[in-house]
């Protein structure tokens, strides 16, 4: 049941902010430059891309100890998941996890 949510949570990570970014780029003629001066252009804009640039430092840590610990292979594939986003890279890590903690029963 937890994967089912898992796997749920990943999708939507991968498709709800999507939606945004489509929003913006066909609004900019897909010119990725106006997103990238945007990102830090206001203080609040800067505080949120800033809280998420410390949740992924956190998740990266999170994703190494915890895959130590459980020895969960191939743990580093997903750190490159969050260039597509954490919303995204976190909820398949947890599916991951949880596949692997009921095969190690």
């Amino acid at each position: 049941m937890k994967k089912n949510i898992y796997i749920f949570l990943t999708a939507f990570g991968l498709t709800f902010p999507y939606y945004f970014i489509f929003k913006f780029f066909a609004a900019n003629q897909g010119t990725p430059i106006p997103a990238i001066l945007q990102l830090f252009e206001t203080n609040m804009s800067a505080a949120f891309n800033a809280d998420l640039l410390v949740s992924i430092l956190v998740f990266w840590v999170f994703v190494y100890m915890e895959s130590k610990r459980i020895n969960l292979k191939n743990w580093w594939l997903f750190l490159p998941a969050t260039l597509i986003g954490l919303s995204f890279a976190f909820p398949l890590f947890l599916y991951f996890r949880e596949s692997h903690l009921e095969n190690s029963k």
